[in-house]
């Protein structure tokens, strides 16, 4: 009998099935430059995916692919140097499962995890995969004092991904330093600022961030939603006025998850509390929605 009220809750199924998309939450909180509860956004997302259905009026398709949620990876109460084994271990075995995975953060740290776990379970080097970041910043801050949600993409860089396998979308005036802006050109990684995308449409955006990691074998998506204007988003610590509309991040989703070689998803830096409306969490639950719609159109 077909429900009244088709939802995305419907799509989550036993982690045992054979579903082309697998779900991996990461309550990682550990080592956030702002302290906060990005440990409770997993949990929160499933709880508010009965409230997002499933039929698209712009397309007149209604998603139907299932979804294996795998659970929380145990990681209350550790480092992130501790931490990283086991979400690496989850997110590779989820992808040698499934076309998608999508990984739960948790605190933007969970990244760098995510993409050795992407290479992991392809059983390709690391130099061979991609990374565009969807954030307000570059999270290069040094690694010399540890591993934080500052650094994912500079301990990347120190692991051996080539800045050339590296675009990063949406970074913020007077959220970054010359620094890290230097180190990232440096390295390679090409850079398109908030104002870039503002001025030549997302559309154009992503057509470079696309070419610049079309040699990749398998890309890893991080969504930081701090790339939202705060306004849009008031539940991400990082976020700041005048950051990407909603729309334009719910399309940049959807035509990314479209692209075959992008194998891994990932949402970061979602701080329940702090929103104690529901814009935040129904905001969260369309961007699964977005990228299982663009999944579908592979």
């Amino acid at each position: 009998m077909t429900s009244a009220w088709p939802n995305l809750q419907d799509l989550l199924c036993d982690a045992t099935s054979d579903a082309p998309i697998g779900l991996v939450g990461a309550p990682l909180a550990a080592g956030s430059v702002t302290p906060g509860r990005c440990d409770l956004a997993p949990g929160e997302l499933r709880r508010v995916l009965r409230r997002i259905g499933r039929y698209d009026i712009e397309t007149g398709r209604e998603l139907g692919s299932r979804i294996a949620d795998h659970g929380d990876v145990a990681v209350e109460g550790l480092s992130i140097e501790q931490a990283t084994a086991p979400i690496r271990g989850a997110v590779a075995a989820s992808v040698r499962r499934h076309d998608l995975t999508l990984l739960l953060g948790g605190n933007n740290a969970v990244t760098r995890p995510g993409l050795h776990g992407l290479a992991e379970g392809l059983g390709v080097p690391l130099g061979r995969c991609g990374l565009i970041t969807l954030d307000a910043h570059f999270d290069m801050r040094e690694t010399s004092d540890g591993l934080g949600n500052g650094n994912p993409v500079r301990a990347l860089i120190e692991d051996g991904l080539p800045g050339r396998n590296i675009a990063q979308v949406g970074l913020a005036p007077f959220a970054n330093s010359r620094a890290m802006h230097q180190d990232a050109l440096a390295a390679g990684n090409l850079v398109i600022s908030i104002g870039a995308v503002r001025d030549k449409g997302i559309g154009e955006a992503l057509d470079r961030a696309l070419a610049h990691v079309a040699d990749c074998e398998a890309v890893l998506v991080d969504c930081d939603i701090d790339v939202i204007d705060r306004s849009e988003f008031p539940g991400a610590p990082g976020a700041r006025a005048g950051g990407m509309s909603a729309l334009d991040f719910f399309a940049t989703v959807r035509r990314l998850a479209a692209e075959p070689n992008v194998r891994v998803v990932d949402l970061t830096e979602w701080d329940p509390p702090l929103d104690p409306s529901d814009l935040s969490g129904l905001t969260a639950g369309r961007w699964l929605a977005e990228v299982a719609a663009g999944f579908e159109m592979r």
